[in-house]
Parts: C-alpha cells; structure tokens; sequence
C-alpha cells in the first residue's frame, strides 16, 4: 500500500491526522535505541475510535502497527515499518485521580511527570520513577515494565496495574484486570503452561526480558493486566490505565556509602536491603569523575571507588535518621556520609541524574550507544557479575560508565558498541555478553524491555518450550502479527536495522570543522540518540531546550526530530535541498539551548547552519538572508542618518512596505536607531569613558581617573547592535571597567562577529568578518589582553563558532580563550565589590547564548552578592536574533515569549527592574510587554 492511499484510507475516518511525508517518516524512524526503521505513515489519534480505525485499515492492508508514546524507548521497541500511532500528541489526559482509593486512570500519552504532579496535593505519587520521567509515558512505561530507582521499594510498573483497557490485534476491545475469561482460550493456555510458568519466570524481580506469564498463575491472582505489561506492543494498543498510587514518603535521608570499588559494594547488599530502603542506587569512580569534569566540582562524597545512595524513609525526620544510622552500623562500608538535608540530599542525587547523561559518552570520549545497557541478575550474583563483565568489556575492546539499581541487581551502562564492525565484533560481543548474564541466573533486560536490541538473544536465555509459551500467548491476542512484528516473537536479528552500520561519512567541506566529532557532519547528528530530553519541560530545573517544541508540542519542531532528519541526509535519503530539511528547520530559533541541556550534546543551531550553507552556497537565497543575514551592513549605513532612518520607519506604510519586500513579518516594529552611535560618542569622548554624572547627563562632580598609557588595557568588543542601537550600555560598561583602573580600548575600525552571516548560513561571509575581527584583536590578545563583550550572542560566537570556522588559525583560539563576559571579568577583580541593594527585586532573562555557551554562573553569584531578590526567567525570550522577525515567524516568537518572558514579567509588575544582556530579549519585552529593561553594566552603575 502507498504512502498517499494510507493517507487516503484514513485520512476522511480519523479525528486526528495521518501525516505520511518525508520529513514525518523521518522523525519516527527511531526511538532512543540503535535502530532505524522507516514508517509507512504516522498517526495522532485524538479518540479509542481512531486507534481502532487505525488497526482495521492497517489489517486490511498488510500494514503493521507500532504504539509510540515519548520515544525513549532504548530498545526499538517504538519503530516500526507500517503504521507508528503516536499517543503522546493528543491521548494524553488524566481521567481520574482518586485519593481515597490510591488509584489514577489515564491515557496512554500521559507523561509520568504530570501524573506525579496531579497526585502531589492528595500526598500520593506513582512508584516506578525512571530517569525518562520528564517525557516517558505511562502507556511506555506499561509496555516496557519501567522500573526506576525506588521499584526496591514500590514495585516495577507490572506492581501497580489494577486495570487496562485495550484492542487487541484483532480490533477487539478488552478490559484486562484479574479473569483469564477475558480472552478466549487464555484459560485453556494457562493450564497447559503451568510447569513453565513456574519453573522459568518470575525466578527473580528484575526478569524483565520475554512476557511476564507468571502473572497468569492462580497463586499470583491470575492477574492479565499485570501479564500484559512489558508486552511492548506486541499484543495490544492501550486505551486506558487503572494504576495504583503509593503515599508520599514524610520524611527520607540519604546514606552515601563507600567502597573500593562498584563491584565490592554490590556484595554488600544484602545487608543495604534489610534496612527496607525506598532506593538503592550505585555508581562507579569513573561516572563522577565524568560528571566532575564536566561540573567543575560535585558534592563531597566519602571514600572510596564506588559508592551506594540509599534512601531510607520513615514518618518522621527522626525515624528515617534513626534507619540510616542503623544502616552504617550494619554494612561493611570503607567510609559513610548521611545527610538529613533535603537540599544537601538533591544535590548528590544530581550526580546519579548528572552521571546517566554523561554515560552516552565512554570516559575517553567516544560515543556511547544503548543495546546492552540494563541487564539484570539475581542481587546475591551482582557482585561476581560485574567482575565479569568488566572482563567481558576489555576482552572485547569495548568501555563504558556504569551505575544502576544495585538493590534489585540491575546495572545500567551505555558502551562504545562496534556498531560500524556489525555484523561480526557487534554481533560477536552481544551474545557473549547474553551468555555471561544467564550464566549468572540474569535477565537480558531488567527494565527497558528486549525490542530489537536483545529479542534475538531470547533463545539464549529461555529454553525452547518457554519461547513457544511465549508465541502462543502472542497469538492468542494477535493472531495475524499486526502488532508490532520482529519484537520478542519471531525476532529481527539484533544486527538488522542498525542506524549507524554502513553509515557514510561527511567530512566538513567549507561550512563548520566539527573539532568535537572527528571533523565529520555524519558523526555530529548522530550524537542524537533520542533520549528525548529536548521534549521535557525542564524550565523549572533551569532548562532552556526546546523552545519551538515546548510552544508547538510536535515532534518536528523537537531537536531530535530535527536531528533524524538530518540523519537521513547524511545517509543520502534525503538532498540537502529537500522540503524536509528546510521544513524540519523552519521553526528552530538557533538558540543553542541544547548544545548545553541535551545531554549527548546536539548543537543543532551549528547545524541548521551548516544545512543552510550546504544548501544554499553558490546559489540565490530567501531575501531575509540578504536584509537580516547583512544587516550589520544596512546598520553601518543607517548609523550615518539616524534620523532619516528613524523617520522611515515610523511610517507605517512604508515600514510594512519595507518589511514586506525585506522578508520580515509586517507586524513587527522596527527598533529606533540611537541619534549617535557608540562610536560616534567615543570619538567625541577622545576615547576616554564619561565620568558616571556624565553618563548620567550631568555637569560631572568627580574628577576622571588618570588614564595613562601604562595602566593596563582592556578591550571592549563593540557588537553592531549595541553600537547602533544602546550606546548607552557600552558607555557603562566602558566607565565601569575604567573605573577599576584599566585602560579602555575598543578595536580601531568597525569590525563584525559575523553572527547574522552565521545563522543563515552564510558562513564564506562569517569567515571573512572573523579574520578581519582577528586582525583588530591579534595585537591586544598577543599582549595578553582580556576582551569584554557586551552583547552574549557575539561574545559566544568569539567564545565558540571563532575556532570552529577558523580551526587552522592559531589566532582564533587563542582569542577565543581571550574573551569574557562583564560579569567574568568583574569576578576576576579581586578588590571590586558590586553594590549592595537589599531587598530590591529583579527580573533576569539570560540570553539563550549566555545559557549555553558561556554560562550564567558568573552573573548568578555576582547578583547574588548583591543582595537582591532574584527572578530568574528559564527558556528562550522568543526573539532569538533575525528568527522572530523573518516572515511567518512571528506567532511562534510570541508563544515561545508567552511560555517564559511574559508571564514572568506580568508576575513581577512594574516595579521590578527587568534585567536582559541581550538585544533580542530587550527589544522582545519592549514590543511584546512595553517593559524598559536594562543591561548588566548599566545595573551595576545606577545610584
């Protein structure tokens, strides 16, 4: 059947969409696992009806169906080659939470996190809670069993089912709860089975690899709704959940323990679990020192090599104490720490949070990849498991950062697969690793399910009675294969489908040198391994990524989905000048935001660029690259007669006649140039700053400090847009580093970070600015001067795109190294203290770039000293350079402003000064809020 008669079929019968283009099939051809299966189609269904016209239309026509919620899946269990039916798009609402009952129901695309919050006020919560909590979802958590680090406590996800409502593979609708009647022969099937059913499943918790059938025993409450669990897929599409919910904890304290190695404190949980413990987790030297390296510093841990966090809860502070102190007395650690504080607990927690990001790197490294990442064995064999793995792992040249849930003997770990070398090193490596896991009484999955990762690698681990147990239950309910086909019945073979196997490479060729991934395009989007991240709302946790998916919620406009499509370019599916390609990166801003929050590193603002280089090079572009993209030239010009300029732009035919014909959306105002520019002020000033009554527009009661030529020079980089638009904020800034003594210099001609070249992708002409901006700096930097930017999205172009567009020039990263924003040349002043403002109430945006790239720590501790009472705004302020003003943009730039920026300021009222580094976040509060806002250096100055 053809991508447009699947369209056709359901196009006219669904409430919801069927979306079969490139750029779609693209987006869920892979979850967060190896795999890359492309779609026939994609589906939102809205109702029940829609799935169900969904599976009729795909039996009818041959056509398989996969079940989808967040995509985090790591195993393939959420890709498939017939219909995918995303249920996280619109079947997303809870339909009841009852306190007095402890029971939620709830559709499948429900995000664990928003059912945790739902049940907070009632002091309940849902169990299980795996790191993905953010964006998995509740119908994915049922597919895979999801566990998490407190399952010791409360159970895995099979634990807390009560009831689910269901299609089988027939069409079907079924009520699952505690009756073998619901389904016809499942009675008859059970009895048959019952020698299997107790003898091979259910030997321990973490058995997570096949079906869980032991539930079907009468002694275990012949419970098919918890046997339909971990089913991924493969027999049902989920309509709804009943699912139990546990009280909140009063009171819980943190025992970190210590211990040679991560190894030895597996031995020694038995004596951890007696203490019945809400979590035990274990992570290994190697993952701090990751997250060491990348903080710059974590909390202080006790001594050791490996170390076990357990939490330990009781009705009240004391009695949780009193556990932990029992705990410590009992094992047989080399060092402890408790700690009863909250934040002091969360913040060591954050290295296991911290710890599960950086795995998807080895420690040299290299990229790391799921496919044998939760395997599970007995507690009481963890120990000697471990010490025979790391055997396993250097045998066979493979290396990764372990941690996991030590309590029930589950380890998690990411390893440099050699996916390129499939099918043979890959293929050799994965059975050896099944063999050592069964060895040990284990399971080849002990949460994340088997998929296409380890279904294979099932006749490894279960005889071959138990694997036709396992193909008749399946048939019972889905008796043709429609769902979800090659997963844990008649598996694909674990080599199959692999995303990065025969994969060409794409050495940089004139756009980005890509110094962080071996020089190559190919291997920089493949750092996308779908985690998923950028589809969570972490602006609470200080998250930026990602603004177009948080306004839109659709998964194109995520930087995964941005990511895949750019995956099949490089494969050579799809041309550089594709519709996908260009509609995939329509709607991201170039914020960078995930540069620093996606936890493998996408940079998809230097990719977008790059693609748009790569398209358009050599070739006739939109006309917004030419008005937006050169606008420091227009500026250049428009800075001579300001007033003119101005003039024009106040005339609202003229402007939205202007604006029309420039590629700019017609509903925006166009900013008022400054009656003189920064360097037209500096030059009247004889390059000396103003004193700050002059600043202020008062005859001066101060005397100037002595500039001579022997004090030391700073160079303060003026951007184009502070220069033509806010010359009062260079002015600041250059009268407050006079003022501690330094020389102000700025370079001797106009020179451009070429940033607007940068984000349309014309990065010849970004080369060009940079060289020249070298040549300006080259003298000062080889002195050993600092450079101070003003502006944060040209300072971190100097900070970061510099070296990458001019790797082979020595000059650039040593000018790179060179540069500071006010806030980190201000903390580098060991006799300047800022002034104190107690009690006075500030609103900050941190601009986008600031946030990724160089880092709003300096200005956080520098406010901070300051006494004041901080609002600090999470997420992008909408703007983001020329992206809010191109054509067509302009609705999106006000969601993403209304998301974050807006509430926030119709919060703090008018009394709060609205503090904004950046250009765009300033002029986006002025046009969408009427809010005046200032810069840092001006802050620092006002009396």
């Amino acid at each position: 059947m053809t991508k447009d008669r699947v369209v056709a079929a359901l196009g006219g019968r669904l409430d919801g969409e069927v979306d079969a283009s490139e750029r779609r099939r693209a987006e869920y051809s892979s979850d967060a696992s190896n795999y890359r299966v492309l779609p026939r189609a994609v589906v939102f269904p809205r109702t029940d009806e829609d799935v169900a016209v969904a599976l009729e239309v795909a039996t009818a026509n041959g056509l398989s169906v996969t079940a989808r919620g967040g995509g985090t899946s790591v195993a393939g269990n959420a890709i498939g080659p017939g219909l995918v039916l995303d249920f996280s798009r619109h079947l997303n609402r809870i339909l009841e939470v009852d306190p007095s009952a402890r029971v939620a129901r709830v559709q499948p695309g429900v995000v664990l996190s928003e059912l945790q919050r739902a049940a907070r006020p009632h002091g309940l919560r849902f169990g299980p809670d795996p790191s993905t909590q953010n964006r998995c979802t509740l119908g994915g958590m049922i597919g895979n069993n999801a566990c998490g680090p407190r399952a010791v406590a409360w159970g895995r996800t099979s634990d807390t089912v009560r009831e689910l409502r269901i299609l089988d593979g027939t069409g079907a609708e079924r009520t699952l709860a505690n009756d073998l009647s619901v389904l016809p022969g499942l009675t008859e099937f059970t009895k048959a089975n019952l020698a299997v059913l107790r003898t091979e499943l259910g030997r321990f918790e973490r058995q997570a690899s096949g079906y869980g059938l032991e539930h079907l025993l009468p002694e275990r409450g012949s419970a098919v709704a918890k046997a339909f669990v971990g089913s991924e897929g493969t027999c049902g599409l989920l309509l709804d959940a009943t699912v139990e919910l546990v009280a909140l904890p009063k009171a819980a304290v943190l025992t970190v323990l210590g211990y040679p190695d991560i190894a030895t404190a597996a031995d020694n949980v038995a004596a951890v679990m007696a203490c019945e413990p809400t979590a035990v987790e274990g992570i290994d030297a190697r993952l701090v020192d990751a997250v060491r390296a990348h903080r710059g510093t974590v909390p202080e841990l006790p001594r050791g090599g490996g170390w076990l966090f357990v939490e330990t809860a009781g009705d009240t502070p004391a009695e949780a104490l009193a556990v932990a102190e029992q705990l410590r007395r009992s094992v047989d650690a080399l060092d402890s720490r408790v700690v009863a504080d909250p934040a002091a607990a969360a913040a060591l927690w954050h290295i296991r949070a911290d710890g599960a990001g950086l795995a998807g790197r080895t420690p040299d490294g290299q990229p790391a990849w799921p496919g044998w990442e939760d395997a599970a064995v007995p507690p009481e064999r963890l120990g000697d498991y471990l010490r025979d793995f790391a055997d396993l792992t250097n045998e066979h040249g493979v290396d990764g950062l372990l941690y996991g849930h030590i309590g029930d003997g589950c380890i998690h770990v990411r390893l440099d697969l050699p996916i390129a070398d499939a099918p043979q090193r890959f293929r050799r490596f994965l059975f050896d690793a099944a063999e050592l896991v069964v060895r040990h009484g284990g399971s080849l999955s002990g949460e994340h399910g088997d998929g296409r990762a380890r279904s294979e690698l099932l006749s490894l681990m279960y005889s071959r009675q138990v694997l036709d147990v396992f193909a008749g239950y399946k048939a019972l309910f889905d008796p043709a294969d429609v769902l979800n086909p090659g997963v844990l019945v008649e598996p694909r073979p674990i080599d199959a489908d692999l995303r990065l196997a025969g994969l060409p490479l794409i050495p940089a060729s004139g756009g980005f040198a890509f110094p962080h991934d071996r020089g190559e395009l190919s291997t920089a989007v493949h750092r996308c391994v779908g985690v998923g991240k950028c589809r969570a709302d972490t602006r609470a946790t200080g998250g930026f990524m990602c603004p177009s998916y948080l306004a839109t919620k659709d998964e194109k406009d995520s930087t995964r989905g941005r990511a895949r499509v750019l995956q099949e370019v490089v494969r050579g599916a799809l041309p550089w000048s594709s519709d996908a390609v260009a509609e995939s990166l329509d709607l991201c801003l170039s914020c960078k935001a995930c540069r620093s929050d996606c936890p493998a590193g996408v940079d998809l603002a230097t990719y977008k660029a790059e693609a748009l280089y790569r398209r358009y090079r050599h070739r006739p572009r939109p006309i917004d690259h030419y008005s937006l993209g050169w606008l420091p030239r227009w500026l250049a010009v428009a800075t001579r007669m300001p007033r003119v300029a101005n003039a024009l732009a106040d005339n609202a035919v003229l402007r939205r006649i202007g604006l029309r014909a420039a590629g700019i959306d017609p509903r925006r105002a166009v900013p008022r140039l400054a009656e003189r520019s920064f360097r037209r002020r500096w030059r009247d000033l004889g390059g000396v700053a103003p004193t700050l009554d002059e600043l202020n527009g008062a005859q001066s009661s101060t005397t100037a400090p002595e500039i001579g030529a022997d004090r030391p020079e700073v160079m303060l980089w003026i951007d184009t847009f502070t220069d033509a638009f806010d010359p009062e904020i260079a002015l600041a800034a250059a009268q407050l580093v006079q003022s501690l003594g330094y020389r102000v210099r700025i370079p001797a001609r106009r020179v451009c970070c070429g940033l607007t070249w940068i984000s349309t992708g014309q990065l010849d002409g970004a080369r060009a600015r940079l060289r020249a901006t070298l040549d300006a700096l080259d003298e000062h930097v080889r002195a050993g001067g600092i450079v101070v930017g003003l502006e944060p999205s040209c300072t971190a172009v100097l900070r970061s795109d510099l070296p990458e567009l001019l790797p082979t020039d020595p000059r650039a990263a040593a000018t790179a190294r060179a540069v500071r924003t006010l806030a980190e040349f201000l903390s580098e002043q060991p006799d300047w203290q800022p002034p104190q403002w107690p009690g006075r109430n500030v609103v900050v945006q941190p601009h986008c770039h600031h946030h990724a790239i160089l880092g709003f720590e300096a200005d956080r501790q520098l406010l901070a000293t300051m006494g004041i009472n901080v609002t600090e705004i999470t997420g992008c302020c909408g703007l983001a350079g020329n992206f809010g003003m191109q054509r067509d943009h302009y609705d999106i730039s006000v969601a993403v402003a209304d998301s974050g920026m807006l509430p926030a300021l119709r919060t703090a009222g008018s009394e709060s000064t609205f503090l904004a580094d950046g250009f765009s976040c300033r002029t986006q509060a002025a046009q969408l809020a009427s809010r005046r806002s200032c810069h840092l250096a001006q802050l620092l100055l006002e009396q």
